[in-house]
């Protein structure tokens, strides 16, 4: 049982709704019991008289604070509908403002105001009025009938509040996944774009020194092609942050990479690459395309890293019906064989080509290429047609 200070008859704010609602219920209601009423009492060939029909229209309007005032709300309308009764008005649809009032009572715990006023009333009404015993039998039926539909009306009320919240919890919780998503791919995208320019600086620039003093020409190519890697870096970065703003703001100022560019990508390697293409080349769908490049791109930039030096990469692109194949093998370089235990190379890259596979629906595995000659194979499956390469492209 709920208990205030006294004279307060205001619901607290734990007890309030998040929400109130308008007073379209108060007004529906006020029209409801006169005319309801009014019909019922035609039927009995009786009226319920000028002072009758206000009385019903007021315990109406009266629901209007309901929600700021329940207490004193619930009373009002108890009272205004006794009064009624016992002004002989005919019976009809006079208890639906005393059951929304009690509604509105009980919600912030106040059950025993609710039956207190109830029981009062109708002793008042049974003394008052000279009721004959079956009359106050129907009377009390009425009552009771009345407080078991309100009752009802709780519950179902209940399971709505409870049914539309939780549908807002799972629309933020999808949100919230979705943004998460968000985060992983960009986070996915800015390792593949930074690995792959930034290793190749590096590996350029410490040409470039080494050149410095024997042949200052080559090494001025060596800082032109820094220069294109850094500006190409930076466009591509600029590209992926451009998708952290709301749509409208900032539109992308260069395309997403695809396959369209692997001979840019492979010219750009900084080593002997050759691009087999197996089967017709065809349109794909944006998410596989990009997949493919960042795949290819991270293959190649593990090279660098890992392979011996003058390693060679060969790039096969396979067309299939279902699915495209992605296959980047490189010779080794004369790095000595992998010795057997943990796969050497299996880092956050290759962690990060699984995951965009993955997400498409498709697989990938990377290990020592089959003919122990040192090399790396790494070999991407992505189907062309399932519902995670369809939603990621929508």
């Amino acid at each position: 049982m709920s208990r205030s200070s006294p004279g307060a008859d205001v619901a607290s704010p734990d007890e309030r709704p998040k929400s109130r609602p308008g007073p379209g219920l108060a007004v529906l209601t006020a029209l409801a019991q006169p005319v309801g009423t009014a019909i019922v009492a035609g039927w009995q060939h009786a009226s319920a008289g000028f002072v009758g029909y206000v009385l019903l229209v007021f315990s109406g309007l009266a629901l209007a604070d309901r929600h700021r005032f329940p207490r004193r709300n619930f009373l009002i309308v108890v009272a205004a509908t006794l009064t009624y009764h016992l002004l002989g008005g005919p019976v009809g649809v006079t208890l639906l403002a005393p059951m929304i009032g009690a509604a509105a009572v009980m919600a912030v715990g106040h059950r025993w105001l609710v039956a207190t006023a109830t029981a009062g009333s109708y002793a008042v009404w049974v003394l008052v009025s000279g009721a004959t015993l079956s009359q106050a039998l129907a009377a009390l039926a009425l009552i009771a009938g009345a407080g078991l539909v309100t009752e009802i009306g709780i519950l179902v009320a209940a399971e709505v509040r409870n049914g539309i919240a939780e549908q807002r919890r799972l629309s933020e919780e999808r949100q919230r996944r979705r943004a998460s998503e968000q985060r992983l791919l960009i986070a996915a995208e800015l390792h593949d774009v930074l690995g792959h320019h930034l290793s190749l600086i590096n590996m350029r620039a410490g040409v470039g020194l080494h050149l410095m003093d024997r042949d200052p020409e080559q090494a001025r190519a060596a800082l032109d092609a820094i220069a294109q890697s850094s500006a190409e870096a930076l466009r591509e970065v600029q590209a992926v942050l451009n998708t952290l703003y709301p749509a409208g703001e900032a539109a992308p100022r260069a395309p997403a990479p695809g396959l369209d560019r692997l001979a840019e990508l492979t010219e750009d390697a900084a080593l002997r690459t050759r691009t087999v293409i197996d089967g017709t080349s065809r349109q794909l769908p944006a998410a596989v395309d990009r997949a493919a490049y960042r795949i290819v791109q991270e293959a190649l930039t593990n090279i660098r890293r890992h392979a011996g030096p003058g390693a060679a990469a060969t790039v096969t692109i396979g067309y299939r019906p279902e699915a495209l194949v992605v296959e980047v093998d490189d010779d080794g370089g004369g790095a000595p064989p992998p010795q057997p235990g943990p796969v050497p190379r299996a880092g956050n890259g290759i962690t990060g080509m699984r995951e965009r596979a993955a997400a498409l629906g498709g697989e990938l595995t990377a290990g020592p290429a089959p003919d122990g000659s040192g090399g790396w194979r790494v070999r991407a499956t992505l189907p062309l047609g399932s519902d995670e390469t369809r939603e990621a492209t929508a």
